[in-house]
């Protein structure tokens, strides 16, 4: 099913019966909750971090320490919670079980946590040959989302992946950042000086460094990133 076509009067029914129980515990929903029930909700994994990195810290704070001796490009970025159950499962179904639609409610909640939105929301890009297989960019779902919630314009052709490299899964951080190298290219536009990169995942931040790099070269002041989850692990 293709995102961007008109949805269809079975689809609308579709999501008007799945949309009245929770989806992660299938209990009803009531006239307060939406998609998820509050229970449901309070199990996001939600522990305080860097505002700077994303890592998870003890209590929240601006920069933590690997930040003060090795600083991201990024101005600041914003984070829904570590990927843990139920996010992680929630990831999964958006990304690889083409379930588009939990772009919206993920991002309604990933929004409640960005205080200072940038003006321009540039998605993480796929290769054609990964979107033709699944169908949808999750990234740019989510940008779309997020820039009707923050009053933000979205630009999904400002990035272009130009190799269709290794899936960034099982590799270390070094072999992450061998496997980006001129992997993308940013078009020649006019950008205000705020921008946010949106991606689904932030795990050693390989993939956002290098989008931060083109758009620092290309002018742009402040670059913040906008993610659901941020994990040390081997996940992408």
């Amino acid at each position: 099913m293709m995102p961007n076509r008109v949805p269809s009067w079975r689809d609308n029914l579709y999501h008007h019966l799945l949309f009245q129980h929770c989806s992660l515990c299938q209990l009803p929903l009531t006239a307060s909750e939406h998609f998820w029930c509050h229970h449901c909700l309070s199990q996001f994994p939600s522990s305080p971090y860097c505002q700077h990195c994303g890592t998870t810290t003890l209590t929240t704070i601006e920069h933590c320490g690997r930040c003060l001796t090795s600083p991201p490009l990024w101005h600041r970025l914003y984070r829904l919670g570590e990927y843990q159950p139920p996010l992680q499962q929630l990831v999964h179904q958006l990304k690889f079980c083409g379930k588009f639609w939990l772009a919206r409610p993920l991002a309604q909640q990933l929004a409640h946590q960005i205080t200072q939105p940038a003006p321009l929301l540039l998605p993480v890009p796929l290769h054609w040959r990964r979107y033709c297989g699944r169908g949808f960019n999750q990234s740019h779902q989510l940008a779309l989302a997020l820039g009707t919630i923050l009053n933000s314009h979205v630009d999904h052709h400002a990035f272009q992946r130009l190799r269709h490299t290794q899936p960034q899964q099982q590799l270390t951080q070094i072999q992450r950042q061998h496997n980006l190298h001129h992997a993308f290219r940013l078009r020649p536009i006019i950008l205000p000086e705020h921008v946010a990169i949106v991606d689904d995942v932030v795990t050693t931040g390989a993939t956002v460094d290098q989008l931060t790099r083109l758009l620092i070269r290309h002018g742009v002041k402040q670059v913040d990133i906008y993610t659901l989850c941020h994990t040390e692990q081997s996940v992408s």
